[in-house]
């Protein structure tokens, strides 16, 4: 960027406050935000006549208020595609973890609680064999549905509308229109929906009654896709086998309770590193370097995000 830009970076590594952000757009042409930075209309409403592109470094946009940036006809890009295959990794790491109690394991080891070898201890659960409930079944959804079927797991999925038999027939999966039928027959339940107000609390007290007692919920989407304190009460009364997440409903923040139950054991917690890989993070800033240049060059950038 500084080779090919006039730019003025932010080298601390830490979110710009509203009055840094309202001072940003008054004086550039192009902004480019990270996730956690939140362009709402009143940031935007402050706007110089000079912006005209915010170059989102990340796949989501929740944090821009995308529709009223179209209104000054101000563009918006975003990095679609990078953290795809690292966060269905890592989705299949909490996946395997948490069944087979890995984190527990690393803490008798840890301690030094490890004795030796015994039939009864640290027993947890195959994922083999296991049904697998995907919510949304799209980019990072079906390379998770890669994954879970080499692992020998049965691959389900609820979306608002069938997915293409071209994706689905490759994944052998079956496709649920009722989400509360499907939650009702998983062992584990991964979600990859997007966060909009339409998914908001979309996995609410009603749906988390639902899943088996034994089921585990992954979660490397968005926090606010579940209501974490719903979710706390129930693994807290031992009506949920387990939960990962990599994201949180009030992030940065975690609740004491979900971090109460990781030390007990029910639950794995991560710190939104999903698609925190050194190649994905490259990518992310080629893409948003791509973007910019393009719109500079009076074209159309290629990763154009619309209302």
């Amino acid at each position: 960027m500084k080779q090919l830009f006039d730019v003025r970076l932010n080298t601390d590594d830490r979110p710009f406050t509203q009055a840094e952000l309202v001072q940003a757009v008054r004086e550039a042409r192009v902004l480019v935000p990270t996730i956690t930075d939140r362009i709402d209309a009143g940031v935007l409403a402050q706007a110089g006549e000079e912006l005209g592109l915010i170059a989102n470094y990340g796949n989501g946009t929740d944090n821009i208020a995308v529709n009223a940036a179209a209104q000054r006809k101000i563009a918006v890009t975003n990095t679609p595609g990078v953290l795809t295959e690292d966060t269905a990794d890592l989705t299949m790491a909490l996946m395997l973890a948490v069944p087979r109690r890995l984190r527990e394991g690393l803490a008798a080891i840890e301690d030094d609680a490890f004795t030796g070898w015994r039939p009864t201890w640290m027993n947890g659960r195959r994922v083999s064999g296991k049904s697998l409930g995907i919510v949304g079944l799209g980019r990072i959804g079906s390379a998770v549905a890669r994954r879970a079927r080499a692992f020998g797991m049965d691959v389900h999925y609820h979306n608002r509308r069938p997915a293409a038999p071209s994706i689905t027939e490759a994944l052998n999966a079956t496709y649920w229109s009722s989400l509360d039928q499907m939650l009702a027959h998983m062992d584990i339940v991964s979600l990859h929906c997007p966060q909009t107000p339409g998914t908001f609390h979309l996995l609410s007290a009603r749906r988390l009654r639902l899943m088996k007692p034994e089921a585990v919920l992954i979660n490397t989407a968005r926090g606010e896709i579940v209501d974490e304190k719903a979710l706390i009460a129930q693994l807290r009364a031992g009506e949920l086998g387990g939960v990962g997440l990599d994201v949180f409903e009030h992030e940065p923040a975690v609740d004491e309770d979900l971090l109460a139950l990781q030390r007990e054991g029910k639950a794995l917690l991560l710190p939104h590193m999903g698609s925190a890989t050194i190649e994905g993070r490259l990518e992310m800033g080629e893409m948003v370097t791509i973007n910019i240049r393009t719109f500079l060059d009076g074209h159309r950038p290629p990763h154009l995000v619309l209302p």
